[in-house]
């Protein structure tokens, strides 16, 4: 696939965005889940030989390749290796799937009712080095914890800014500046959020695009003026802490958002499950969530 190919797939695909993005702290956890205890890696290096396994072996499940699944989103370390004799990106986009890869480094410290993404200082490097890996987009990922208007307006700027870098570097980014969900005050705090979005949007340059991944909002159909935004190549929605089944009913009740999540499609993988079966849980979790977002 080209970029223009992978435009209109992302633009049109009936399906959704698998997140296989987890990095160094979440790793172990994710590992357990799988099954694969910590006593059977030692160091980082080995580590994330495991999870590139557990990668490689989704990537290439025949489930994976049914067309539901539009896009992929990578850690660098998955983006570097090898999945089936093929560079991660090549792999993916021969099953139709559009890569993208993660290059936020991290939150930092809340403030204002936000955490803001920690300075960037390794972005430019990878822009290049993503490229050059035939990726199309990336992800970054903010946090907002309340609604404060001061603290939402600068997780969007923040989130904008570095957008327009990623946009000079010949690349998509996916805007996310995440509400937790458990904030008691996020039906109104993503009113604010709304508001900023729009603005910036508005802003942007003529003939510039974002794709935007958000919490499914508390309001349905919030975000149905970011759904049809000229600006806005496609909205996605993150699971944030809800159980799958609730987050694709959630899910289904704001037309145009699909899904991007990672937790809701793997938790029921594990190591010990023969291809059949692992592909058998695999295709189960692509059709929920392939369900609830078309």
């Amino acid at each position: 696939m080209n970029t223009q190919e992978m435009t209109t797939r992302i633009a049109t695909g009936q399906g959704f965005i698998a997140a296989l993005d987890q990095s160094g702290g979440s790793t172990p956890k994710a590992l357990r889940g799988y099954g694969v205890e910590d006593s059977e890696w030692s160091g980082d290096e080995e580590m994330f030989a495991q999870i590139h396994a557990m990668r490689a072996r989704v990537i290439t499940a025949p489930s994976f390749a049914s067309g539901k699944v539009i896009g992929a989103i990578l850690f660098e370390k998955t983006m570097d290796g090898m999945v089936d004799g093929k560079t991660t990106g090549d792999a993916l986009k021969a099953r139709g799937i559009v890569p993208f890869i993660k290059v936020d480094e991290g939150l930092a410290d809340e403030a204002d009712g936000v955490q803001l993404m920690k300075p960037m200082v390794k972005l430019a490097a990878l822009l290049e080095k993503s490229v050059a890996a035939g990726m199309f987009g990336t992800k970054m990922r903010s946090v907002i914890k309340s609604a404060n208007p001061a603290g939402i307006a600068a997780v969007v700027a923040q989130q904008f800014e570095v957008g327009a870098e990623i946009i000079a570097a010949g690349l998509m980014p996916i805007i996310e500046p995440e509400y937790d969900i458990t904030a008691e005050d996020r039906a109104e705090g993503e009113e604010i959020l709304l508001a900023e979005i729009l603005k910036h949007l508005d802003a942007l340059p003529e003939g510039q695009q974002v794709m935007l991944k958000l919490s499914i909002p508390a309001k349905a159909g919030l975000y149905t003026p970011l759904v049809s935004h000229p600006k806005v190549l496609r909205v996605v929605a993150l699971s944030g802490g809800f159980s799958t089944d609730e987050a694709c009913e959630r899910l289904a009740q704001n037309p145009g958002m699909i899904a991007s999540f990672s937790r809701g499609l793997l938790q029921d993988l594990r190591k010990q499950q023969d291809d059949a079966e692992f592909d058998a849980v695999l295709g189960k979790a692509i059709d929920q969530i392939a369900c609830a977002s078309v």
